[in-house]
């Protein structure tokens, strides 16, 4: 029984045709389907159908679609979910475009959350029988595959526990006010596989996302990111840089509508038995800017 990652993410703009030319044409996202005034887009080396439904009207998130291992573990996440005092509602095949059955909840931290099994295979874009190692005309960024979420709660502890106990989750990494018994979490960072986190949280209001990240292979994609973004005139909150916190490499940017996005490349791989790393308030800079250690006040105060 298992969650197995971030399948897809819903989010609102306030221009669609300035979202795609961001998301396509500066990140390197392919178009599935465009109708209804919204748009679904999937990265190049993603099977599943898409995993950006964007919708104009608005900014921020709508909801966040986890993938599971097995049809059974629906059943058995509803129950744990249940048990721990959040109601859950079932959803039918193609509810969700292309999406098959699952259960939808609003999680502690107010954000809306599907867990889903199915969803249609459309191939990458590379295919799966002998492929080149990557597209041979890849545009913009050349993003690979969308990877974890970092979402604003008004209680990290509750949001946290939640995802350990009715979702199997494991924290990778914690921040706290200090350490021993009077110290506040202050962020938490989990994983459900292998990933330095799946999903994270830091204090905030109540159902606003931080950001949403796409995983790059190394330092050198991160580099030309930046260049791309550069070219794009794309607004930078910061990097590149490298996270003390997951050992990261990244940079902070914004689409046209104001929502967050990042690109991540490194970090390291987390197992079953992997020890919670734990960072002081006191090395806030060194956790989340190695190298530089300055931080635009955006990164704390921005969020959609």
């Amino acid at each position: 029984m298992a969650v197995m990652r971030l399948g897809y993410l819903h989010a609102r703009v306030t221009n669609l045709a300035e979202a795609k030319r961001h998301y396509v044409n500066t990140l390197g996202m392919q178009v599935v389907l465009e109708q209804d005034n919204r748009l679904y887009l999937k990265c190049w080396d993603e099977w599943d159908h898409h995993s950006l439904m964007l919708e104009e009207g608005g900014v921020g998130l709508i909801k966040l679609g986890y993938k599971v291992a097995k049809a059974e573990d629906l059943a058995y996440f509803e129950q744990k979910i249940e048990a721990f005092g959040v109601r859950t509602t079932r959803m039918s095949a193609g509810e969700n475009l292309a999406v098959g059955e699952g259960i939808r909840f609003t999680m502690p931290s107010g954000h809306l959350m599907e867990l889903y099994h199915e969803m249609e295979f459309t191939n990458t874009a590379v295919g799966l029988v002998n492929p080149p190692l990557f597209p041979r005309h890849l545009v913009g960024v050349g993003v690979p595959r969308l990877d974890h979420c970092l979402l604003k709660t008004d209680d990290i502890p509750l949001a946290e526990r939640f995802c350990i106990e009715a979702l199997d989750f494991k924290p990778a990494e914690r921040l706290v006010s200090e350490l021993g018994d009077t110290g506040e979490l202050m962020g938490t960072w989990l994983f459900c596989q292998h990933k330095t986190h799946d999903i994270a949280f830091v204090a905030g209001e109540q159902g606003r996302i931080h950001h949403w990240a796409y995983k790059l292979e190394n330092w050198d994609a991160i580099r030309h990111a930046g260049a791309i973004l550069s070219m794009d005139d794309t607004s930078v909150g910061f990097g590149p840089d490298i996270h003390g916190l997951s050992r990261g490499d990244t940079i902070y940017f914004f689409d046209p509508a104001g929502n967050r996005n990042e690109v991540f490349a490194g970090g390291y791989e987390t197992y079953q038995d992997f020890p919670t790393v734990t960072w002081t308030a006191d090395e806030i800079p060194r956790a989340v800017s190695y190298i530089g250690r300055e931080i635009a006040e955006n990164h704390f105060t921005v969020d959609t």
